[in-house]
């Protein structure tokens, strides 16, 4: 690690603490398939960030695929049963953030590869997120936070959950960040939306959560949106190699 590393990481380190804070707070705030719903919009945002930020152009196409993943999400709002807006705003701004994180780690990635580049995000995000968190939380985390846990689940429950939660999702954004080495910002927005399809479907299994009819409409439209993208995208991927085959001698 050097200060050059230091300055490149940062910024993508600052991202990945904000990201997943906001999305735990989401989390907390509204119901989990709701919140996932939310979170749909990321492949919108990604598509902005890489045409108006990296200048890579996004066919107009793969613009009116998204359409339907906005509205869809905007179906799904109006009724929602758990709808607040503390859930809805930290999901939005864990889209933004984790936007912005697909893009510096990209950049990241030509001097290093994804699994050294996710060991130094997760250390540095560590320090970023200890002095607000002493400072926000500091005394009533371990006052009511921990002995309010343990009250009501047990220590060794509350241990081993906690330790069960972070080594997946570590595991999970290790592979999300080795994929995304292989793929572009915006394909890896999608496969992110093709995942929160089965952590919906589980989630109202599991938790039993209750979504109005219209909800679910809105949900479904904004998953055929994602399906309809990779079709698009799919397509536009093989015209490519086949033009640069047939340019090729």
């Amino acid at each position: 690690m050097n200060s050059t590393l230091l300055k490149l990481l940062l910024p993508v380190a600052i991202c990945h603490a904000i990201g997943h804070v906001t999305s735990t707070v989401s989390f907390a705030a509204v119901s989990v398939s709701f919140a996932h719903t939310i979170k749909a919009l990321e492949p919108f945002f990604n598509a902005a960030a890489s045409q108006f930020i990296l200048g890579q152009q996004v066919p107009f196409t793969l613009w009116l695929s998204l359409a339907p993943v906005v509205i869809g999400v905007s179906v799904a709002s109006l009724t929602e049963l758990s709808f607040n807006w503390t859930g809805f705003i930290n999901a939005m701004i864990s889209n933004i953030s984790f936007t912005y994180r697909s893009i510096y780690s990209k950049k990241a990635m030509t001097d290093m590869d994804s699994t050294n580049l996710y060991a130094y995000i997760s250390i540095i995000a560590l320090i970023v997120c200890i002095p607000p968190a002493l400072i926000i939380e500091g005394p009533q985390l371990v006052q009511h936070g921990f002995k309010d846990a343990i009250a009501k689940v047990g220590l060794t429950k509350l241990v081993s959950n906690i330790f069960l939660a972070g080594l997946f999702y570590h595991l999970y954004n290790q592979v999300a960040t080795n994929t995304l080495q292989r793929v572009a910002p915006l394909t890896h927005a999608v496969g992110n939306v093709l995942k929160r399809v089965f952590v919906i479907g589980f989630s109202i299994i599991i938790f039993g959560n209750k979504i109005t009819t219209q909800t679910g409409i809105g949900t479904g439209i904004a998953i055929s949106g994602v399906a309809l993208y990779s079709v698009i995208k799919a397509k536009i991927e093989e015209e490519k190699k086949e033009g640069v085959a047939a340019v090729a001698p």
